[in-house]
């Protein structure tokens, strides 16, 4: 009897989280190619240089966003690509968000942003703090890091609302749509009331991606993305698993980030993969405060790499915190890279690194 109960548990353990749709076509493949590590203690413009959560490339620069809330800032990068290697990467410039009074008491824990060709500035998203009633926010900024103006947002996240948004668990990525209408927003986390996190067993883990018109900061449609089961049985009690990232690279199909986390593995605690997303058929459930009672499609996703595959490649052996990822320069074969990197948390918890990842995509028409 004791050995059909751990069979069972076994079963539970390694199946899906949730009955999922697969896309069956093999669209976009990703090759990796380098790594590069920029070191924990260095400092430009009397910051240090961490927390490096999002990631875009546009006029041939970088530009990465630092979550420290208390110093939210944006900085300008030189990545050095040739031979299908990162031979160097400088912090070339900095720039500090700045608030108007009407902003003053918003929480920016930013955790993304995508350059903004309409005023040479960005559009940055933030996970406010839930658990302090501040929300979540979509902000454009100048190129001087001054905001303009924030984006409506649908009450379902608002951190009063009945829905619950979870704490640290809210906007995490930022895409541009193709169609140059808007951008996508993804949460991390399943909403309370909407579904639960995901774990080690089998759950009905359902995160929200939602379009929102650039002209008129209004969202506009939104879709479900079911999130993969926890990765590791965690040694010590803390676990979760996300959405980091997200982009779109032909219209309803994307590329989605997820990270999990496990503790107790020190520096090892980090899977990391990233899916293929056709939301095409998806419901739109934009209107719907809650999914739990709800009936709708979600998005189909098929995984395209595992960064397990490549750790023996990696310093030391880790994936980490990777958390941004955008399209960057083209390679010499033609096809053009995407560039990933690394929140170490400013070293808060075990050792961590200012990881850059380079890799190769390959989109078959």
């Amino acid at each position: 009897m004791k050995l059909r109960l751990l069979f069972l548990f076994s079963i539970l353990i390694f199946s899906s989280c949730a009955v999922t749709s697969r896309i069956e076509d093999d669209q976009v493949s990703l090759n990796y190619l380098d790594e590069f590590v920029i070191d924990e203690n260095l400092e430009f413009e009397d910051t240090k240089i961490g927390g490096l959560s999002g990631i875009d490339y546009a006029n041939g620069k970088f530009y990465l966003i630092s979550d420290q809330a208390s110093n939210p800032r944006i900085y300008q990068a030189d990545i050095n690509i040739a031979d299908s290697r990162i031979e160097n990467i400088e912090i070339t410039d900095l720039i500090k968000i700045r608030r108007p009074e009407e902003y003053s008491k918003v929480v920016l824990d930013l955790e993304g942003l995508r350059y903004d060709p309409r005023n040479n500035g960005f559009l940055i998203v933030s996970e406010g703090l839930i658990s302090d009633g501040r929300d979540p926010g979509i902000y454009e900024t100048n190129a001087q890091g001054e905001i303009l103006r924030s984006y409506s947002i649908p009450e379902h996240f608002q951190s009063n609302n009945g829905q619950k948004p979870r704490n640290n668990g809210v906007f995490e990525g930022i895409t541009k749509s193709v169609d140059g209408s808007g951008v996508w927003v993804a949460t991390e986390l399943p909403l309370e009331k909407d579904s639960s996190k995901p774990k080690i067993f089998p759950t009905r883990s359902h995160s929200r991606i939602t379009k929102f018109n650039t002209e008129t900061g209004n969202p506009v449609s939104q879709f479900v993305y079911p999130l993969e089961g926890i990765a590791k049985l965690p040694i010590n009690y803390f676990a979760l698993n996300g959405i980091t990232e997200i982009l779109e690279y032909a219209e309803d199909r994307f590329l989605v980030m997820e990270r999990s986390y496990s503790a107790g593995y020190g520096s090892h605690g980090n899977t990391v993969k990233i899916f293929d997303v056709d939301a095409s058929k998806a419901t739109n459930t934009l209107n719907e405060n809650s999914l739990r009672k709800a009936k709708y499609q979600t998005a189909k996703k098929k995984l395209i790499f595992n960064f397990k595959s490549v750790d023996d490649q990696l310093t030391d052996g880790i994936v980490d915190n990777i958390e941004g990822m955008c399209f960057g320069p083209e390679l010499e074969n033609g096809n053009r890279s995407l560039i990933l990197v690394a929140d170490n948390n400013f070293n808060s918890f075990v050792r961590q690194l200012n990881q850059f990842i380079l890799m190769e995509i390959n989109i078959s028409e």
